[in-house]
């Protein structure tokens, strides 16, 4: 005879083709469908009770079949008798329970654009309310703080009817975040804004209390990075939800790198979901894993909102009557949560990050991820700086424009926008984001430098004076395209005075670029002084003058040595320059030009016909980075499989692999003291690409901007083009390391694109010598394997947009950077951060002031830390810091900052800036503060500034 499970198939007919399809695929009416539903249940019942009721069950299907067999149909009747026959399983299938959680999954502006969001949004909220006015047992729950601040802006009736069932206990808020956002590609200073904007914002909104936010629901989030409980953790949020990035266990323990432990839930099934009756066979099984008798079902029609049906409620209140069943209830993820740390310790501890899933979403859409890259990047800046300005200038600090700015920022991390899997419109609206974006941060960054060169004592500069000169007001909104604060001139005569500002909390030398406007002398020797007179070196850039609205510039470099976190002040002069006879400058011999690039640090030498690199010698231990037979330095046109689908999510096989290194135009360019730089241009399918080269002073960096005109059109019937940079190693290799969220994490070589913030490091096998680590300041996607590093900058996806990338605003800069081996990973996320996070200039004039030309407003001292943030509290921030910092080397470390004042009380605080008043206090001791950051933690501290400095 047959197997139970094989009738039983018979009688449900066909394989559904998906999980969305009809489960039971012969279509047998209500009463059929009700008797295999409980068949089915029943069966799965006995498998994880050693088949102990199939005798019952075989017994109450052979009348069943017997029945078809006769009449043709499941009749009633039919159906009844059947139950009956079942009726000893009764009591053990009412020791189950389904509870239903309904939710609506919205996606932001996945497909379609911002209006149509909101009013995916109003209607299902609406149609939500009208639900529960019909049905008392029905409860509600929803994510997303973004969803609530659409009702508050656009129908803010509608939001006090919410608020009301909040209040009633139907309507369950799970929105810890502002957005179900990417947890691979935002910083985690991004990750800890979610937390810190959405509680603030909820509770206020809906009178709630901030720790009842305590579940991170993200049921189509593309993957977690590895720092996501630690995270979660410290802000006040102990549940996970989760579908994607993980084949695991269904419950289970996530351990942090720090040992702390997030409780978490992968949804087995799917997070979109319309009631079908089989769903009771999942239960047994699923309840065998959990170690519980109650299994989650998240249901409601989701992606373009919706929610649950009338027929999803009235099948579920059915269904709770049907004999050989579980239990059903309608309730909340709080609820379930609640039974499952009954079983915590029973469950299944995971460790490392749950990834990958989407590798294409690392670099598809570019354009937003340059955007969030920036954002996050500026925002912080301006934080810092407005921060000091608060405290030594007196300055206003900016919270509500911050917060907005920081809102835009999040809701762009929506995880089918930062990940490129949206359209024309959805890309369109990320970039209007990100304008209102950098308007409050550059233009409250600078205007917190200001505030702080207003305080420097710059009088002793004063140079003479030029009533004609223009320069005055020149360069207005001049370096806003480059992500820069305007470049204008607030000096005319000569001297110049300028500010070089450093965010990073360690002292820094390094060549920066200043702008020189309407500089009228014909003498073009220059004297350039730090604030304590000392001749500084600088390289001019231009030979000429450029124009820019009715005013003229000369770029020039410096090498500025500044303060952490703080200033210096220059001056730019006219010098000496001796006259002699003009000379005829046409060449009088050729002489082989080798394309070559030195500093003290490095010999880098170019194939002078396709311009790769075929050696790089590290002069400090005399060490070839180059393999002969392997060229690095290497554009490649790649042409993805697009077999696959999906061509904006997946980055396809790899079929044809080329070198764009052809027909290539050198130029060599800067040969100055500051900086060496040469530039080529390569043209290649319908596109072009120009890439400048260049090697500053005593840097280890090798840095390629690159501008790319890119017109390569992907399709199904071809492929999938994508532009890729390319550096082989020339050591062993067996393992790869890249920065993530507050860390980094080794990975062992893959051949396929993986999620970094900004680096990844060929990690040398014999641990000794010097490595190599690739940096850029705005792509995700880096590929670690076969000795070699790649990153991928463009790929032409066509679905769902068709032409996501066509055009000329493709601008990326790469640092490849010799390290040591050693080197520490704060060391390395150090050296990330000065190639991507340059010194600011600000023009300035001569005045009195209280502070001197140079100064330091935050110093790290000492500690395997990484800063992540220093700004003002949301609440109290007078004469208040909060400074953040992560742990980077897995072991407990001390940490000691040096502040611009005195400090007269610190104290820890968790991430929604709340005072942890059971943590070791930190050591006051003037204008030093020292604690302690566990292994891999995040930790802040909060600042109070004493009335005057030391």
């Amino acid at each position: 005879m047959a197997s139970i499970d094989s009738r039983l198939r018979l009688l449900l007919g066909n394989i559904p083709d998906s999980y969305w399809d009809e489960k039971i695929q012969s279509s047998p009416g209500y009463w059929g469908e009700r008797i295999l539903s409980q068949l089915v249940f029943a069966q799965e019942m006995s498998k994880v009770r050693n088949r102990m009721f199939e005798d019952t069950i075989s017994s109450a299907l052979s009348y069943v079949e017997r029945q078809i067999a006769d009449e043709g149909v499941v009749t009633k009747a039919t159906a009844l008798q059947a139950e009956r026959l079942m009726a000893p399983l009764a009591s053990a299938a009412k020791a189950y329970d389904i509870l239903c959680v309904a939710h609506a999954h919205i996606d932001m502006n996945w497909m379609w654009p911002w209006d149509e969001t909101v009013a995916v949004t109003i209607d299902t909220m609406r149609t939500m309310l009208q639900l529960m006015e019909e049905y008392p047992f029905f409860h509600f729950s929803q994510s997303q703080a973004a969803i609530y601040r659409i009702v508050e802006q656009y129908a803010p009736a509608m939001l006090e009817q919410i608020r009301a069932r909040v209040h009633e206990g139907r309507w369950e808020v799970t929105a810890s975040h502002w957005v179900e956002a990417d947890k691979n590609m935002p910083n985690g200073e991004s990750l800890s804004r979610h937390l810190l904007y959405t509680k603030r914002y909820l509770s206020r909104l809906l009178g709630i209390d901030p720790a009842t936010l305590s579940l991170d629901f993200e049921p189509d989030t593309f993957g977690h990075s590895i720092q996501v409980p630690e995270i979660l953790l410290d802000g006040g949020v102990r549940h996970y939800y989760h579908c994607r990035g993980s084949d695991g266990p269904v419950a289970y323990t996530w351990r942090s790198p720090s040992g702390r432990s997030l409780l978490c839930y992968r949804e087995p099934t799917w997070y979109n979901d319309f009631v079908q009756p089989i769903l009771g066979s999942y239960v047994p099984p699923l309840c065998e894993q959990t170690g519980l008798t109650t299994h989650l079902y998240v249901y409601g029609v989701g992606d373009h909102g919706g929610g649950p049906t009338r027929r999803d409620l009235e099948r579920l209140a059915g269904m709770n009557d049907w004999p050989i069943y579980p239990r059903i209830r309608f309730g909340t993820f709080a609820e379930f949560y609640a039974r499952l740390e009954t079983v915590r310790e029973r469950l299944p501890v995971v460790t490392g990050e749950q990834n990958s899933v989407f590798t294409g979403c690392y670099t598809s859409q570019t354009r937003i991820k340059t955007a969030n890259r920036i954002g996050e990047a500026t925002l912080q800046e301006a934080e810092l700086f407005s921060a000091a300005a608060s405290v030594v200038a007196d300055a206003a600090y900016p919270a509500a424009a911050y917060e907005d700015a920081w809102r835009n920022v999040l809701f762009n991390q929506f995880h089918d926008i930062l990940p490129g899997s949206g359209v024309i419109e959805t890309r369109e609206h990320a970039l209007g984001l990100f304008q209102q974006t950098m308007a409050a941060a550059n233009t409250n960054r600078k205007l917190a430098l200001e505030a702080i060169a207003a305080t420097i004592d710059t009088a002793g500069l004063a140079g003479r004076a030029d009533q004609s000169s223009t320069a005055e007001g020149a360069g207005a909104g001049y370096g806003a395209r480059s992500f820069r604060i305007t470049q204008v001139e607030r000096g005319g005569g000569d001297p110049r005075i300028v500010h070089v500002f450093n965010p990073s909390p360690y002292e820094r030398e390094e060549v920066v670029e200043w702008t020189l406007w309407d500089w009228k002398s014909p003498i073009r020797t220059l004297v350039v002084r730090d604030g304590d007179g000392r001749e500084v070196p600088y390289q001019w850039i231009d030979k000429g003058f450029h124009t820019y609205w009715s005013h003229h510039y000369l770029r020039l470099l410096v090498l500025a040595r500044v303060p952490a976190c703080g200033y210096q002040t220059y001056t730019v002069s006219v010098g000496d320059e001796p006259h002699a006879p003009f000379l005829p400058t046409d060449p009088r011999v050729d002489r082989e030009r080798p394309v070559v690039l030195e500093n003290e640090r490095l010999r880098v030498s170019f194939h002078p016909i396709d311009a790769t690199v075929r050696s790089m010698v590290d002069k400090r231990t005399g060490t070839e980075l180059i393999d002969p037979a392997r060229p690095a330095g290497l554009f490649r046109l790649i042409q993805e499989d697009p077999g696959q689908g999906m061509s904006a999510w997946w980055v396809g096989r790899y079929m044809d692999v080329a070198s764009v290194h052809r027909h290539v135009k050198i130029e060599m360019q800067a040969q100055g003291a500051l900086r060496q730089s040469l530039s080529y241009r390569m043209t290649f399918g319908r596109s072009s690409l120009q890439v400048t080269v260049s090697l500053d002073r005593s840097s280890p960096a090798l840095r390629f901007d690159t501008t790319c005109d890119w017109q390569e059109i992907g399709s199904q019937a071809t492929s999938i083009p994508q532009l890729n940079f390319h550096w082989p190693l020339a050591y062993a290799c067996d393992a790869y390391r890249y920065d993530v969220p507050y860390g980094t994490l080794e990975r062992r070589p893959a051949d396929m694109d993986v999620p970094a913030n900004s680096w990844a490091l060929g990690v040398r096998r014999d641990g000794g010598g010097p490595a190599i680590m690739m940096t850029t300041n705005n792509k995700y996607g880096y590929r670690g394997t076969d000795r070699s590093l790649s990153v991928t900058l463009i790929r032409s996806s066509f679905d769902p947009d068709p032409y996501p990338e066509l055009g000329n605003h493709h601008k990326t800069s790469i640092a490849v950077c010799v390290v040591d081996a050693a080197a520490s990973n704060r060391e390395l996320a150090e050296t990330a951060y000065r190639a991507n996070r340059p010194f600011t200039v600000l023009s300035g004039k001569a005045h009195p002031g209280t502070n001197g030309r140079s100064g330091s407003f935050l110093r790290i001292e000492d500690g395997a830390v990484v800063l992540s943030a220093v700004k003002m509290p949301e609440d109290d921030p007078c004469g208040r810091w909060i400074v953040r910092v992560y742990e980077t080397e897995g072991r407990r470390s001390g940490v000691k900052l040096h502040l611009p004042q005195r400090v007269s009380d610190a104290y820890l605080v968790d991430a929604n800036e709340r005072r942890i008043d059971d943590a070791d206090a930190p050591v006051i001791e003037g204008r030093r503060v020292s604690f302690e950051v566990p292994a891999y933690s995040v930790v802040s501290i909060g600042l109070v500034f004493a009335s005057s400095n030391a």
